[in-house]
Formats: structure tokens, sequence, C-alpha cells
């Protein structure tokens, strides 16, 4: 499938075997497409999609209704000392499976209406490089791997210091009404106009200043958040054999999938997948067997500059491979490791069953000088919890490089609301393991080495001293503990990453192995993070470089060609430069780089996500479907409120543990004294590097949310011209006819299945393949 010369003329035929498509919702009729007539239908009839309700689902989903209400009772009313973790588990999966089923059907059939009777872009401008219709089970397995990086993982064990409630909710709710109806509708919107990004589209729906705006924030905070994605691995994978070969083993393992689904099988995804699946787990366990060698000790032990290094030039050439090479394999293998484990974590947790001790809102939760994250509840813990249930980053990949690769309008639902829900659990599992290991051990884990002496003795004394109820650590508890996970120490392992690889190995020594297996899981963790992570990477880079390819192509309209290599590489060239550059800032930070940008990454993605939401709902207003606007308006709402306070909070507060120009002000006064030491900075480098940072942070933080109030004020402007005038003109690309068939759910239903075995009789030439997959 390519470019064809005649698909727009065909577009404009008339044709009543499909029928014609109708208004998404009020605005201005779409044209009648016109099917081949030697093929079959290309969509389902409307008639099929309509739900047939039997005694026996309803039953079914009473029975869901009601255990997830048990599970909620049991969380938020019936609260004892203790709470039993499977009612983690059941309410979140109860939410998830009733909000799919009715509150994404709910916007797929008032707010977007896709047809599967049009092509998507993969279709139109297949290409095989970046625009390849891409099976809907790989394409969720790249997709899911895309947007689960750092956030899921981190942000909830650093919140749980608060209690286990606000997070609980934050994660669950959150995802339904805000972070998995962003995904879906940026991901719908950006396959109606050509797989754009979402700058682009904000300067096509917003106008000049609205748009450039939001150019700007996007490319400055995709900077920023690939940057600390990258930095979460390094500080993962540094001076770790094990980790270093088994992540690096993924590539060849992706190389050959790429290769083996497009040349030798093309089509067989259950086949790779096994192949993928029992490849990758050798990895894993050939990492340890090489971590224990001399040689591999000597080979695989790296500095953490030179990790960083290899990612730079990873991050370049996977970004300008063809997508079905590399990419889309590798996040598609990425993912059995990262949904198994998740999978495996939470049956752990429904058979061991262990006790939650950490009380529902904690002595933290009212204040700001918690000794893990500064700050209070209301803002702080919506935007320390950033990817597990909203994060801007999911809108960058949903307009970047997915809708090049999604194969039928239809599918955007699984893909972007169901991918979403599933990067929640992760979440919610996080949380979990946090919350199930000793509250003593997870303070002294998690804070800073200037408050705990980074010694066993300083961190017993330190987290005895904050008074928690029901907590007596003790040096012996340490000490055991690191030496079960085969660590030296877990003093002050801040960043979450150690706590989750912790309360992971926790649960499941509980299960296999027992305490003489603890060291094997918690290895086995940190591997998974930092997998996990990567491919958040490598997606994040090539979807940088969509976005300046559509920034540069409206002064130089050759850049948006997708076929112009020369303006690819050059766009990928300059957008790795610019997180390669903040990644080495970051590695050979004195203070440690992730203390430097985690804060600010927060904050800047739900700002990135407020500026999605808000061209979503300028994009809905021009459709004319008022009626349903509360579904994108209400989520914005609350993002914008949230975002801007805590973006206030961090620019004027005079507590220096959490206004950037309160602790700048601080160390300069200790600098301009002639202090030698002050705060966490042991030395006077350590303090001049904490006022440099503190600047960045500062002007950064005005930029971002100075450029998101525009932004909104835009959406807002255009959405209350477009009511006044009951729509607005369109931005989709022309409608074209679709000559392919697939399913648009993970297992096809009855009707799908009859449909698929009528494609399978058409004869192999005039039969579209999916290019790659």
């Amino acid at each position: 499938m390519g470019n064809d010369a005649g698909r727009q003329d065909r577009a404009r035929a008339g044709s009543k075997r499909d029928g014609a498509l109708q208004p998404a919702g009020g605005g201005e009729a779409e044209p009648v497409l016109v099917q081949d007539p030697e093929l079959p239908p290309t969509a389902v009839d409307e008639a099929d999609l309509a739900p047939r309700w039997t005694p026996a689902k309803v039953i079914l989903w009473v029975a869901i209704a009601l255990l997830g209400g048990l599970a909620w009772t049991m969380l938020a009313l019936v609260r004892g000392e203790t709470v039993n973790a499977i009612w983690f588990v059941f309410a979140a999966v109860c939410t998830y499976l009733i909000a799919y089923r009715f509150y994404s059907k709910l916007i797929e059939r008032k707010l977007l209406r896709p047809d599967d009777r049009r092509a998507t872009p993969a279709e139109y401008l297949a290409n095989g490089k970046d625009f390849v219709p891409t099976d809907r089970r790989v394409l969720y397995g790249h997709h899911f791997a895309a947007i689960a990086g750092a956030g899921p993982l981190v942000g909830p064990v650093l919140a749980a210091q608060m209690g286990y409630l606000p997070g609980t909710i934050w994660i669950i709710i959150g995802v339904i009404l805000a972070g998995a109806v962003q995904d879906y509708l940026v991901l719908f919107f950006s396959m109606r106009r050509g797989g754009r990004s979402l700058g682009q589209m904000a300067r096509d729906e917003l106008g000049v200043i609205g748009g450039t705006a939001a150019i700007i924030a996007t490319l400055a905070i995709m900077v920023i958040i690939v940057a600390i994605l990258a930095l979460v691995v390094v500080n993962a994978l540094g001076e770790s054999p094990w980790g270093v070969f088994s992540v690096s083993m993924t590539i060849p393992i992706a190389l050959f999938m790429g290769v083996y689904l497009r040349f030798i099988r093309p089509g067989k995804i259950t086949e790779i997948s096994i192949i993928g699946f029992v490849l990758l787990l050798f990895a894993i366990v050939a990492g340890g067997w090489v971590a224990e060698t001399e040689w591999g000790a000597a080979a695989f032990t790296l500095d953490r500059t030179v990790i960083a290094v290899g990612i730079i030039v990873y991050g370049f050439v996977a970004a300008i491979l063809p997508v079905w090479l590399l990419l889309a394999p590798r996040d598609y293998l990425s993912t059995f490791m990262k949904i198994g484990t998740i999978v495996m974590l939470a049956g752990a947790i429904v058979l061991v069953r262990p006790e939650i001790t950490v009380p529902a809102f904690s002595e933290f939760a009212g204040g700001d000088a918690g000794p893990v994250v500064s700050g209070s509840l209301f803002p702080f813990l919506f935007v320390t919890i950033a990817c597990g249930a909203l994060s801007g980053f999911h809108a960058l990949i949903a307009s970047g490089t997915t809708p090049k690769l999604i194969e039928k309008e239809r599918q955007t639902r699984f893909i972007g609301y169901g991918g979403m829900l599933m990067e929640s659990f992760v979440a919610i599992m996080a949380l979990v393991a946090a919350l199930s290991i000793d509250r003593g051990i997870y303070f002294a884990m998690n804070s800073s080495a200037a408050a705990t002496g980074g010694t066993v003795e300083g961190a017993v004394a330190f987290v005895n001293s904050l008074g928690l109820a029901g907590v007596n650590l003790t040096p012996d508890v340490l000490t055991q503990t690191a030496a079960n996970v085969g660590e030296e120490s877990i003093v002050s392992r801040t960043g979450g990453a150690p706590t989750l690889a912790l309360g992971l190995a926790h649960i499941m020594q509980q299960l296999i192995g027992g305490t003489s297996l603890m060291s094997f899981w918690y290895h086995f963790a940190i591997m998974f993070e930092a997998l996990f992570i990567l491919t958040a990477v490598d997606a994040g880079t090539r979807v940088a470089r969509f976005m300046l390819q559509d920034t540069f192509g409206n002064i130089i309209p050759k850049f948006r060609d997708p076929d112009w290599r020369v303006g690819a590489w050059i766009c990928t060239a300059v957008m790795v430069a610019a997180w390669g550059a903040i990644l080495i800032m970051g590695v050979t930070d004195p203070l440690g780089g992730i203390n430097t940008l985690f804060p600010l990454f927060g904050i800047a993605n739900q700002l990135l996500a407020a500026i999605a939401l808000a061209v979503c709902m300028a994009i809905v207003a021009k459709r004319g479907n008022f009626r349903w606007l509360w579904i994108v308006a209400v989520p914005l709402a609350f993002t914008a409120v949230v975002t801007i306070t805590a973006s206030m909070f961090k620019i004027f507060s005079p507590v220096p543990a959490v206004g950037y120009w309160a602790q700048n002000a601080a160390f300069r006064e200790a600098l301009a004294a002639g202090e030698d030491s002050f705060g966490n900075a042991p030395t006077r480098a350590a303090m001049e590097a904490v006022v440099r940072n503190t600047t960045v942070q500062g002007v950064l933080s005005i930029l971002f949310v100075t450029l998101a109030i525009i932004v909104i004020f835009f959406a807002i402007l255009h959405t209350v011209r477009s009511f006044r005038s009951g729509g607005g003109p369109s931005s989709e690309d022309p409608a074209l006819p679709s000559r392919r068939y697939a399913p648009s759910g993970l297992i096809a239903t009855k009707t799908e299945k009859a449909l698929e075995r009528e494609w399978s009789t058409v004869d192999a030439d005039k039969r579209p393949a999916r290019s790659g997959h």
C-alpha cells in the first residue's frame, strides 16, 4: 500500500455500498465513500455493533459491580489497623472493566463516532517506514510500552508517603475520567489528521499565537521528559552488569522479530510472540550468569556516563530505522515482560493476601515537609502520581508513532483507552508493592542521604525521630533486608525504583522460593523497571522527531514529507542532542540529576496534559458536539487548577523545601556567608550546583505554566466562538475509502470473525498485507 494517486478521486465518487458517513456530532457532513465492489465490506455493519444483553451478561456485570463496590467499601470505609491488599486488586480491576465497557463506549458512540470504512493514515500514507498498517495486538504492545515509562513505577511509590487512599483514588478514578480520555481523544484526532503531532494540531485549531505556544511547550517539555526517562534507566543500570547485558540483548531479539514478521513468517503473531518471550526469559536468566563471570562483570559493568552515551546513540538509531524493524517489535517484546510481571504480582497479592499497615491518610498528608515528597496533598499528590492517572507524555505518543500505525478507526478505543487502563493498573501494583513493606524500611530507603547520613545508624535515628505510629526501626532490620536482596545497603536508595523492587521481592518470595530467592526477585524487578522505561525513550525520541518535522514544516514544507529521510535525520539529530545534553548534565550532577529534574518532570508532564485536553476541547467544539463537551471540559478544568496551583507553589512558596526560588535564595545566602556546606549539599561545589539547578527549574517552571495558560486561554476562546456559530471548519484529512479490514478489539467478535473469513477468501494479489506485521 502506498500513496495511491487515484485514491483522492475515488473518495469523491458516488456509491451506496457502505452508505454515507454521518457527521461526528452536529458538524459538517462528511463525503460519501465508495468501496471497491470486488472486495468484502471493510467494516462491520452498524446494526451488529449494538450490544445484545442476555441474562448471563446482566448477571456478570452485576457481579463485577458488586465485587468492585465491596472492595471500595473495604478500602475507604471499613478501615481497621490493617487492610488486605487484595481489595486494591479487586477495586482496580472491577472499576477498569466497567469504565472500559460503558464509559469508553459512550465516548466512542457520542463523541467520536469512528468509521472503519475510512482509510487511516497507515493505509493511505503507507511507506514501510513510519506509516505501516500494524496488527492491533502488536500495536497495543508498542503503544503500552511507549507510554508506560518511569511515571507509573516511581510516582506511586513516592506518593505512598501520604497514605494509601489518596493515591488509590487518584490513580483509578483519575485514569477513567482524565488519563484514558485524553489518550483516546488525542489518538483519534491525530489519526483523522494524518498522524499530525499535538503541537501542529494546536496550531491548526488555535491559530498562530495559541498554536505557537503549544509547539514551544510540547517541544521543550518533551526534551525534559525524554531526558528524565533516560536518566532513570542510567541510574538503574549503572554498575549493574546483569541489567546492562539483559537490556542490551532485547535489541537483537527485537530485530530478529521484525525480520521474522516481515520476511520469514509474515502475520504469524502468536508464533513470534512465543519465540520472543522465550528469548526474553533466556536473556534475563543469562544476565545473571554473565554477571557472575569475571569477563562478564568486566565487560558489562559500565560507568553511568558510558551508559548515557550508549542510550543517546541508541535513541538516534531507533528513531531513524523503519518502525517495523526495531521499535514496534521491541516494544511488543517489552510488553510481555511488563504486563506479565504486573499480572504475576497481582496474582501473588491475591494468593498471599499481604496486610497493609500504612494508614489511609498518613501523618504527612496535611503538611508540606514530608521526608520523601515535599508539599501538601493538594496539589502535589496529583503531580507526583503522573503517568498512572494522567500524563501529557501519552498525548505525544498518541499523536506520534501510534496514529501512523493504526489499521482501523475503531481500534483507537482498545489501544488508546484500554492501553491507559493497563498503565493505571501498573501504578496500582507499584503502590501496593511500596505499601507492603515495613514503613520504617520505606522511609529509610526513600529519605535523602542528607537526612540519613547514608548509614544504617543514621537512617534508624532519622526514621524513629519521625514519630510514626507503630514504627520502631532497628539496625538489624535494615542490615538483614539488604543481605536478603543481595545489596550492601538499602539506605537512601531514593527514586522509587529500589522500593518497588523490594516490595515485589517481598511479596513474590512469600509465594515462590522464600527468603533464599529474594535476591533473584529483587534484581528481576530492577531489570523489569529498566526495560520498562527504556522502551519509552526510543518511542519518545521518534515522536520528538515527528514534532520537530511538523514544526519545521510550517517554514519549509519539505520537512513534512514522511519519505524525505534527510529531514528525518536532521530533526532526529537535533532532538537527540537536546535531551542528550540534559541527560549528561543530570548524570554528572554532583547531587544526582534525578533530584533536580523529577519535580519539574511531574508538573511539566501534567501541564502538557492540560494543553492536550485544551486542544481536544477546541476540536470537539468545532465538530459541533456541545452536548458531550463536558467529557473533555471537566478533566481539563481539574488538571488546569491542579497544575497551575502546583506551579505557583514551586515558583512563589517561601518554604525552601517547596519553592525553587526560596531554595535558590537560601543557598545563595549560605554561599555569600562563606559556608562550606548547607542543607543536603556537603561541599561548596554542590551548593553552587543547587543554585544553578534551582535557577533552571524556576525559569522553566515559569515558561511552562505561562505557555500552558496561553494555550488554555485560546482553546476556551475558540470553543466559545464555535458554540456561538454552531461549530467550525474541520482540519481533518479528506475521507478516503479503506481497502482492508481488521477487528477492533483484542478478541474478535463472532461477526468480526465471519468478516475475517470472508476476507481470507480474497485473491492474495488483491488482499492488502500488514506491512511488517
